[in-house]
């Protein structure tokens, strides 16, 4: 198969095959089987999850239009225009598959009878408003009518990457629904599936977009174009086969419940995602090298048919990867209309702590489990673990070609991602629900002693020097590094009175309002303040003691000045929650049903002394760092001054006592 006749085929392609796994997964898994009570009808129970896949699949489809073509291609040429196209008709599609899939979702949920009456509208109206799904499904079609404008209207860089990012949290909503929230480990099951779906729309639509634009980009272009596309497929690849695992050992739970409908569909999915990964690991090493020499032209010393047989074969193992793509879509879609056998053994009555957190109460916090327990956060996992990696490429990069990176930096950096890996995923993640003391450890590190080791790695200079700058035009990752750092957005929040009023005023502003109650009863609140506080904590520490370049620092007097002025208004922060006489959120961490440690006011007030206490420590680091820089600094200038006088032979001393003996000899002659 050639590449022009790919494009028309391949979209068939990959649909027809997501219809047939979908079909042949809902037959054996018996997700549109006829229920005893209350069943909506043949039309629902096979309408709603073609519906579903429709949403997938044009979520693939505008989703990783737009960050494909923020990374391969170059905004004003033609097969940009034409992604961001391709992203608004998906959005479009989605818009319209997202709108049929929530009042298919009504009528399953309530089996009302269809009409045009008053009546039903308002109980559908309700629906919308008043419950989860409905509002998840006005939000997802709203949110697709919006990119569908979008998409087609903007055509430039920076509106386009405003655009990819509405149309990432677009997706969102979607991983609340399905079984997730059924489920025990609720959390753990929702942030999986958010990660899958994204990770696996930016690989699908990447793919697809490239056949749609194989004609318009030339020969020379497209094998640069897979390149690039097939890095983005890696980085995908290893987070959907993560996030997979973790959301199918939550669902089957046990290796026999394999044997089960469930256990059956997941594993043709998985075969589907294996045989993908292969593929494209396939041609990411070879077939796209011979791509790029074929479609060098005659230049070679390759026959014209040889050509032509190399570009088929290679555009032929495009059509069996969407195929795959497909079943594997298709499979995915089912499994979300089939009940996950560990359901069955959820227990009728329900803890307090299962019915606030999704999961069970932990054991007593002990000295053993501060080191041994363990509460995986895929996405700080995935966030810390890149990090180290593309940071350890880069210095090796830099090493290879002879350049020097201080490996105090390497250290200090890798330090940070592994300190926030255990914050996140180990015993404060699993106990910072409990017990508020642990929340506040968790929070103290996360805006002070992870930035502080975060921005001593310096990964932006990094980056600028071991990226390879591109010249033809487009934008990899030192190009949109360099974008963001040199932003109007980022110059304003890197001032340092800008920065320590954000590090410092959201620490109120959080625990005071109802932020923090948000971040409790909302998983996505939750993972918001990790990024909130991390953040703000890393802009801070930046403007103070940073080693890349920011618009403007203060002088070294002035950074000890405003430090001493934060960490006065953080130890009053600690004061004021120890002197708290009630319960904050006692609605939570006052009805856990817990029986051991300290009782939920008590705790409350180690979390303030906490604050007060240890959370100074980090803030006393910086004192201590700013003050060294700025002896160093002195010595520095010393230097250079004593280097300048041996070039000039210290001739600005002697000018100057030169200038001296004038004065001295007129005072001298005026007093004759």
């Amino acid at each position: 198969m050639n590449s022009r006749a790919l494009r028309a085929a391949g979209p068939v392609i990959l649909v027809a095959a997501a219809l047939v796994a979908l079909v042949w997964g809902l037959a054996f898994g018996g997700g549109a089987a006829p229920l005893v009570l209350g069943d909506p009808g043949p039309f629902v129970r096979w309408g709603l999850p073609a519906a579903t896949l429709f949403v997938n699949l044009s979520a693939a489809g505008m989703v990783g239009a737009l960050v494909t073509a923020l990374f391969a291609l170059k905004a004003g040429e033609r097969e940009f225009d034409t992604a961001l196209d391709v992203a608004s008709i998906s959005a479009a599609i989605f818009t319209m598959a997202a709108g049929v899939t929530g009042f298919l979702t009504f009528l399953d949920a309530f089996n009302p009878e269809v009409s045009a009456a008053p009546e039903f509208g308002a109980q559908l109206g309700r629906f919308l408003v008043d419950t989860e799904s409905g509002r998840t499904w006005l939000i997802t079609t709203i949110a697709g009518a919006a990119l569908t404008v979008l998409a087609f209207a903007v055509r430039g860089w920076t509106a386009t990457f405003f655009v990819a990012l509405l149309a990432v949290a677009a997706v969102v909503p979607m991983a609340t629904q399905g079984h997730s929230g059924e489920e025990a480990n609720h959390n753990a099951a929702v942030m999986a599936l958010v990660l899958h779906i994204i990770a696996a729309a930016a690989w699908l639509g990447g793919l697809v977009l490239l056949v749609v634009i194989r004609p318009l980009v030339g020969s020379a272009g497209i094998a640069t174009a897979m390149s690039r596309y097939s890095s983005i497929a890696l980085a995908a690849f290893v987070v959907v086969a993560v996030s997979g695992t973790a959301r199918a050992a939550i669902g089957v739970g046990t290796w026999s419940n394999l044997a089960s409908p469930y256990g059956v569909i997941l594993l043709v999915k998985v075969a589907a995602l294996i045989a993908i990964g292969l593929l494209g690991a396939w041609y990411r090493r070879r077939a796209i090298v011979r791509m790029g020499e074929v479609e060098a032209g005659p230049a070679l010393s390759e026959a014209p048919q040889r050509r032509v047989e190399v570009s088929k074969r290679f555009w032929s193992l495009i059509a069996l990867e969407l195929a795959f793509m497909g079943v594997a879509s298709g499979a995915a879609a089912a499994l979300a209309r089939t009940p996950p056998p560990t359901n069955s053994g959820l227990p009728e009555v329900r803890t307090p702590s299962e019915i606030l957190t999704g999961a069970p109460l932990p054991p007593e916090l002990t000295i053993e489990r501060w080191f041994t327990s363990w509460d995986i956060d895929l996405l700080w996992a995935f966030a810390a673990g890149f990090g180290v990696f593309f940071y350890l490429a880069g210095v090796w990069r830099l090493t290879r070609r002879g350049d020097r990176w201080p490996i105090h930096r390497t250290i200090l950096w890798v330090a940070g991602l592994a300190l926030l890996f255990w914050v996140t995923c180990g015993p404060v993640n699993a106990y910072q629900d409990y017990l508020f003391s642990v929340h506040m450890v968790g929070h103290m590190l996360l805006s002070m002693a992870i930035p502080l080791l975060l921005v001593a790695g310096a990964p932006v200079t990094l980056a600028a020097r071991a990226i390879r700058k591109r010249e033809d035009g487009t934008r990899g990752g030192r190009e949109w590094i360099l974008w963001a750092v040199h932003s109007p957005v980022a110059r304003v929040v890197t001032h340092p009175f800008v920065a320590a009023g954000l590090f410092i005023g959201s620490l109120w502003l959080f625990y005071f309002t109802d932020l923090f109650r948000w971040s409790l009863y909302d998983h996505l609140g939750h993972e918001w303040m990790v990024a909130h506080f991390l953040i703000t904590g890393y802009l801070f520490a930046l403007s103070l003691i940073g080693v890349d370049p920011v618009p403007y620092r203060l002088p070294y007097p002035g950074r000890l000045v405003l430090l001493i002025g934060i960490m006065a208004m953080h130890a009053f922060f600690g004061i004021v929650l120890m002197m708290q006489t009630g319960l904050m959120v006692s609605e939570w961490f006052g009805a856990m049903g817990r029986t051991w440690g300290a009782t939920p006011l008590q705790d409350q007030y180690v979390g303030g002394g906490v604050a007060w206490s240890i959370g100074e420590i980090p803030t006393l680091i910086l004192a201590i760092t700013v003050a060294i820089q700025w002896s160093r600094s002195d010595d520095r200038q010393q230097r250079r001054r004593d280097r300048a006088a041996d070039r000039s032979g210290d001739a600005e001393l002697e000018a100057y006592n030169a200038h001296l003996a004038e004065l001295a000899e007129r005072d001298a002659r005026a007093g004759r």
